[in-house]
């Protein structure tokens, strides 16, 4: 049974969101400020967050941050009624892999969390062997990525973008496929979440380029991106 933090202060969102999780057979725990929800983090394991960033105490960006880097591994989605495009930025910046606008669908909340927790859940990215480009190696089974054998430091979702555009170097790969197979099959919604993550990997990529020849994400515009390797 999957466990999730729902961080959220309104009295009737959280009540449906918690009443509608449970129905589905989730461990729920809602927290009302970011103070409980930190302390239920560090307390308890749990799978996924649902994190509303309009909290009373801490802001949520904040709350968000902190979680990430004590719980690495943790999917987090953002639920947010900020929906300037830099907000959003902004938030997927600060740790989490995706987010929901307010006023939430149902539908839409209970397919996103199926398909995190799926693509989190034990043997998903089980894939073998190595891919390599330039002076990086990406190790599938062991889901690490070095350059000049240092590890790059990377989130689940980072690697596994890397790893699928690693899977087939120097060919396009559209959005619609790069959503389809790092993120859900099925997937529906906005995909800005591809672009601040393909972001994110090319800056970890050129901070590494002193230690060896790293390959570029080449942005193809209205279509995707390109792996290219080094010369």
């Amino acid at each position: 049974m999957a466990r999730i933090l729902l961080v959220e202060d309104d009295e009737t969102i959280g009540g449906v969101l918690a009443t509608t999780l449970g129905a589905q057979g989730y461990q729920v725990s809602w927290e009302q400020t970011g103070a409980g929800a930190l302390r239920s983090a560090a307390a308890t394991e749990v799978d996924l967050v649902l994190l509303d960033l309009g909290l009373p105490d801490i802001d949520g960006l904040e709350v968000c941050r902190r979680l990430r880097a004590t719980r690495p591994s943790v999917v987090l989605v953002m639920l947010t009624a900020r929906t300037e495009e830099m907000d959003v930025v902004v938030g997927l910046e600060a740790g989490a892999d995706d987010y929901l606008t307010k006023p939430v669908r149902l539908g839409e909340l209970l397919a996103r969390v199926r398909a995190h927790l799926r693509r989190a859940g034990p043997g998903a990215g089980d894939g073998q062997g190595t891919a390599a480009a330039g002076g990086l190696r990406v190790d599938l089974a062991g889901r690490r990525a070095t350059v000049g054998g240092r590890e790059l430091t990377l989130r689940a979702k980072e690697f596994d973008l890397l790893a699928r555009l690693m899977a087939t170097p120097g060919a396009a790969v559209s959005r619609e496929d790069l959503m389809s197979d790092v993120w859900d099959e099925n997937w529906f919604g906005p995909t800005k979440t591809l672009d601040v993550h393909v972001a994110a990997v090319r800056r970890k990529l050129a901070e590494m380029a002193e230690h060896g020849p790293v390959p570029s994400i080449v942005t193809l515009r209205g279509h995707g991106y390109r792996l290219e390797p080094p010369d």
